[in-house]
Order: C-alpha cells, then sequence, then structure tokens
C-alpha cells in the first residue's frame, strides 16, 4: 500500500529549448497538503457507510414493494389492520359459519377474490387458543389444508383470514337438506385427502400435529369438491404415534372433542395421541359410506354404536364383514358405487376405530391400503 504522506511531484517540462548560456531553469514542483494517514482511512470508513446504508435503504424499499404486491398470493400471510377487516367483511355482515367461540363471516379481499374471516370473541383464554391456532396454522402448507391468507391481532378480538370454500362443508352436503346427493367417487376422494391431510400432521410437518377435533364439520370443500380440513383451535404439537403411559403424566393434555368422533379411550384415560385423529377418521369413513351422522340427536345414537355389531371382529383388511356390506351403504346414492370399493372403507373403517389405539393404522398405513383397494384413489395421485 502507497503510503499517503509521501508528497507527490509533478514535473512539467518545458517546451522551449534552452540555450547552454541560459542558466539553468528549477523544476516545478506541486505538493498535495500533508494529511495523516488515520484521518483518511476514517473519511473512506465514513463513506463506504454511507454508500452501504444508501443500498441498504434501497433494497429494503424495494423488498417492500415486492412484498406488498405478493399479498394474498402464494404462501405469503399477511397481517390486517382491523379496520381492514371490518371493510372486507362488511362490518361482519353475512355469518358463513360458527363454532363455539368463533363466528365466520364471508369476505370480500382483492379484485373479485373471497375469503372467509373466523373471529374470536375477546377474553384471556380464548386469546390464548387463537394464538395457539394461529402459531400451528403458519407452520402449514398442505394442499387438504385450509389456507391461512393472513391474521390480525390489533384488538381483544382476533380474526384469521381463509381461503373460501363454496361448498361449504362435508356436514352440509352429507347431512343437509338438500337434494344434492354426494356421489361414490367424491366420497372415496374425501377419504383419502383426509388421510392425507393427517398424515401430514402426523409424520411431515415440521413439528408433529394432532389436530384434536376431527369432525364431517370441520372438513370444507372448495369448488372442485377436494378436502380442506380446518379449525385447528384444539390442536397440539409434538406428540409421539403412540398412546403415552398413565406414568407420563406430563403429557396429558385438554382437548375438546365432538359428540360421536372423540375416541373413547381418550375420554377413559385423558391422553391424546396420534390414534385419537385416526379414529376420527374412522368415524368419518363409516359416515361416506352409509351417509348415517356420526351422532343422531333424535336418537341419541352413536353411529358406531349402532354399526358395532357388524364391525365386531374385523381384525385385518379382508376380514369378513358380519352384515352385508351393500346394506351398509347410503341409499341416496342408488346402487351407484363399487361394491368391493365400499367393503374396503368399512374394513377400514374398523380398524380405525378399533378399541386398541395400538392396533390402529397410521395415517400412511391408511393411504396404503386404500391406494391397493380404492382405484380411484390412484386416479387422484395421478392428478395432483
Amino acid at each position: 500500500m502507497l503510503a499517503l504522506s509521501s508528497p507527490l511531484t509533478f514535473c512539467v517540462a518545458s517546451t522551449v529549448s534552452p540555450s547552454p548560456s541560459d542558466p539553468p531553469t528549477p523544476s516545478l514542483k506541486t505538493t498535495q497538503p500533508h494529511v495523516p494517514s488515520g484521518s483518511q482511512t476514517h473519511i473512506i470508513l465514513v463513506t463506504l457507510s454511507l454508500v452501504l446504508l444508501l443500498v441498504l435503504l434501497f433494497a429494503m424499499g424495494f423488498l417492500f414493494r415486492f412484498l406488498k404486491l405478493r399479498k394474498l398470493r402464494g404462501g405469503f400471510v399477511r397481517k390486517f389492520k382491523w379496520d381492514e377487516i371490518k371493510d372486507a367483511t362488511k362490518d361482519f355482515s353475512l355469518v358463513i359459519g360458527q363454532g363455539g367461540f368463533s363466528n365466520v363471516y364471508l369476505a370480500n379481499l382483492s379484485g373479485s377474490r373471497q375469503g372467509a374471516v373466523k373471529v374470536h370473541v375477546g377474553s384471556d383464554r380464548l386469546n390464548q387458543v387463537f394464538k395457539q391456532e394461529l402459531d400451528i396454522l403458519l407452520r402449514l402448507r398442505h394442499d387438504n389444508i385450509v389456507k391461512l391468507l393472513g391474521y390480525c391481532d390489533d384488538l381483544e378480538e382476533g380474526a384469521m383470514v381463509f381461503e373460501y370454500a363454496p361448498n361449504g362443508n362435508l356436514q352440509e352436503k352429507l347431512h343437509g337438506r338438500n337434494k344434492e346427493v354426494l356421489p361414490w367417487k367424491t366420497r372415496t376422494a374425501i377419504a383419502y385427502q383426509l388421510a392425507q391431510a393427517i398424515e401430514y400432521l402426523h409424520e411431515k410437518c415440521a413439528l408433529q400435529v394432532v389436530h384434536g377435533d376431527i369432525k364431517a364439520s370441520n372438513v370444507l370443500l372448495d369448488g372442485h369438491f377436494n378436502c380442506k380440513l380446518c379449525d385447528f383451535g384444539s390442536a397440539k404439537m409434538g406428540f409421539s404415534s403412540t398412546v403415552m403411559p398413565p406414568s407420563c403424566s406430563r403429557m396429558k393434555q385438554v382437548m375438546i372433542g365432538s359428540p360421536g368422533y372423540t375416541d373413547p379411550h381418550y375420554l377413559r384415560t385423558g391422553f391424546a395421541s396420534k390414534k385419537n385423529d385416526v379414529y376420527s377418521l374412522g368415524v368419518i369413513m363409516l359416515e361416506l359410506v352409509t351417509g348415517m351422522e356420526a351422532f343422531c340427536p333424535e336418537r341419541g345414537q352413536l353411529l358406531t354404536s349402532m354399526l358395532a355389531p357388524s364391525l365386531r371382529g374385523v381384525g385385518e383388511l379382508g376380514a369378513e364383514v358380519k352384515v352385508e356390506v351393500q346394506e351398509m351403504v347410503d341409499p341416496r346414492l342408488g346402487g351407484e358405487f363399487e361394491l368391493e370399493e365400499a367393503k374396503a372403507m368399512v374394513s377400514i373403517a374398523a380398524l380405525c376405530l378399533h378399541q386398541s389405539p395400538t392396533v390402529r393404522p397410521s395415517a400412511s398405513q391408511i393411504m396404503q391400503l386404500m391406494k391397493e383397494k380404492i382405484i380411484s384413489t390412484n386416479f387422484l395421485d395421478c392428478h395432483k
């Protein structure tokens, strides 16, 4: 490195040749004022710092504009202001769903896009539920789990913005008072996609998740009747695939189930596991086959209790079912179903409902069984 303190000398040559008699002309010298090296280095560092700061500010501005353009696109989750939530829902004018501690409103988002806004009514406990559900949803990305588009936590009443499912939920489509009947292939597709969503939660996302409240009303249906599992208010993260022994009291969890879907083993022991979700999946599979509700308030009966004599003794896929499956299938289908597929659905459901959780299959095993026995599920895999 050159010493900056050394004087710089510039020589200017004369354009006129001196005669021999002329006295020698002294060299012309110009010198730069002496600057200490420490001060010069300081000036350079300050200049570089300012340049870098300007570049950083420019980059941040560009990034902010880029993210602003990406609002509500892809996997970007936007934080809304409460006034924006009110405007999008037209001051919460149209209720499209209700839960124990929340209401769901139709919302108009950017352009013609619609969404569903879930609003939690404020209280310390419910705020904790809201934060827990939001924390879980921010970690999830799966085609068969309802997509979180944004949220608002400005006030005591938290709100989450989801993609809109125009075909409502499975409870409405399967048991509602409408003339439309879900075709058999749609039913097997919903069962398979729900198993996919559960497999993702149990085995493929970063933190293993137990949903805790899988039921027909929590299975949304998009415009093509694809399954969208929703409502993670009872979900828990970080579970083992097997039921914890009673000695592990630290694993005892409090979860809210729903009549007809809650695992009896959980009700007896209070210990939550992935096999609770598997049990609930078995109930939904029976609903899809029979067209009957998981719990009939008029009769005060559970679907699993009503079908227990038929399912008892089914210990493996292909085992003989004691009653003709054809008699169990939803009569509204008018015979438009595949008998062998119906037998497979009933057998898989029986495995999911086994009284011993350790005997129940995992979600990935259920998917494998469906691929082997239900031809239409292979079609689904080919058209992902």
